[in-house]
Parts: C-alpha cells; structure tokens; sequence
C-alpha cells in the first residue's frame, strides 16, 4: 500500500538534559516519513527553503522516500530552537521561524493523486483539508494536530475531523478538543464528533487506541534513557500506519492492536539520540525485535 505524508521538514535545534544539538533534520512529516518507511513505501509531500542542506534530502533517498513531492522554494527553511528540561513531556519553545508549508506553496506531482493512506501530519488544519481535496485516498484518510490549532482554528479543524478515519493526539489536545478531563470519556466524545478511530499519546506512558469496536492501551517501550523526545509522536504516527499499510484486511482490530504496539516501538528509537540520527539508522528487523520483546512484557 502506499503512502503519502504531508506535513512539515524542518532544521531543528535542542538542548535537552543529555546534551545539546543545532541545525539538525526535523519536522513533523520528516520523522513520520522516516518511521513509515521501515515498513511501506513513502511520498513526502512539504516545502523547504533553498538553504536546506542536500545532505538530508540524501537521507530520504536512502530510506527509498520519494521526494518528488518536496518543493525547494525562495527564502529560509521553516526553523524551531527547543529546550527540555527534566520534564521531558514539556518543550520550550526558544525560537521559531514561519513555516513554508502554505495551500499555494505546494506542487503535488500526480502520480500523488494514486495513493491509499494520506497521513495529514501536524500542520494548519486549513492547509490540510485543501490539500486533502486535492489527495483522495483509496484507503484511510490520517490526521494529527495540536494545541495551537485547537486554540486558533478550531472550525476548520472540526470540519476537518469528520472526513478523517483516524486521529492522532496527545493526551493534553484530547483534553483542550473534547473538554473533557477523563482521556476515555474525551476520546469517545472525540469519535463521535468525527474519525472512527482515535490514538492517544501519552509520552512515556504509552498509548491507547479507541474505535466504536475496541479499546487497546500499550505502555511505551521501557527505556533507561531518554536523549531527545522531539519527533516521538510523529515518529510513533509513522510506525503505526507503515505497518497497518502492509496488513490485509486494513484497520481490523487485530490490525490496530499491533500497528498500536508497532508505532509505540518505533518511536523508542527515536528518543534514543537527538533529530532523527537514530531513526535513521533503524531497520524493520530491529524493530521486530522490540515487538516480541513487547509481546514478552505484555503476556500475563
């Protein structure tokens, strides 16, 4: 099955208690793409500027991501500048600059226009529903978003969520979107206001995963240290639809149950160093052996 990502790429800088590291590959559909393409074909849909290094597009040629649909344009490369401190839930936010990523900054190649999964990675809800009328899946229509959409743009988001199959957020957005403080009563309020399927993410707590059919909750990968967070969700987003792409049947419970504990694991490579150095480097066998490790953990 294949896939296209829409979302952000980046030039990431972070500080974090392990260490420090500047101008480094980020964005929310660079990390998505690098996860989903342990396990699926990938098309990266985003805009950056003329100062983005060529080494990193190298990066996607080497994980075979098609980047036919990532326009070089005039001026700078959306940029963010990140600081943790022990609470590594929580970054704060130093600088950042506009991100490119606009309705009319996009070129969309056409063979784009056959895919079976688009994943709306984080970005303006506005952006993505023009470019989800532009890109009609086969498939599932994927969604994430943030709190300062659902503090700036709620309408459009909320006309957004009804064509979405799946939603993607954290456990502080459940709570802003559905207002609601219970994560299970917010995510059922969620599922009946728009996507059949809602996946919670809590950081190092996991994850949980509600349909009208099933409810699946997944602790996170144990980890003994954590050297950069950023890019986990995406990076969690990506490993969950990379391998739901390669599953018969699409989204059946069964499906969704393990492309739920596929994501969690993904991502536990991510936070193992900083940007996407050892996202990068993981393969689908690597990941494979942290699945059974899981299933281990989670028998009883």
């Amino acid at each position: 099955m294949s896939i296209v990502i829409i979302g952000s790429v980046a030039i990431d800088s972070i500080k974090t208690p392990s260490g420090q590291a500047d101008e480094i590959l980020g964005g929310s559909a660079t990390y998505a793409c690098l996860a989903a393409s342990i396990f699926s074909p990938v098309r990266l849909l985003s805009v950056a500027g003329e100062d983005f290094p060529r080494q990193y597009l190298k990066k996607f040629k080497r994980r075979n991501i098609d980047i036919s649909g990532l326009k070089i344009s005039e001026g700078t490369t959306f940029r963010w500048t990140g600081h943790y401190g022990e609470n590594l839930n929580e970054a704060r936010t130093m600088s950042v600059c506009p991100e490119k990523l606009a309705a009319d900054s996009m070129e969309i190649p056409a063979h784009y226009n056959e895919t079976d999964y688009l994943f709306l990675a984080n970005t303006d809800p506005e952006v993505q529903d023009w470019l989800l009328k532009r890109i009609q899946p086969k498939k599932l229509v994927v969604l994430d978003t943030m709190n300062l959409w659902i503090r700036n743009k709620l309408p459009a988001l909320k006309k957004l969520l009804i064509k979405a199959d799946i939603l993607f957020i954290n456990e502080t957005e459940a709570r802003m979107l559905s207002d609601e403080q219970n994560l299970f009563s917010a995510a059922k309020k969620i599922i009946r206001n728009g996507p059949e399927i809602v996946v919670i993410k809590k950081g190092e707590h996991g994850a949980f995963l509600m349909s009208k059919k099933d409810f699946f909750a997944v602790p996170a990968y144990p980890m003994e240290k954590v050297k950069d967070p950023t890019g986990a969700g995406d990076s969690f987003a990506g490993g969950f639809l990379g391998y739901l792409a390669t599953r018969k049947g699409g989204p059946t419970c069964g499906n969704l149950r393990t492309a739920t504990v596929m994501g969690a694991v993904t991502a536990s490579f991510t936070v193992e160093d900083f940007g996407t150095r050892r996202l990068e480097k993981t393969d689908r066998s690597a990941v494979e052996k942290r699945f059974h490790e899981m299933r281990e953990i989670l028998r009883f």
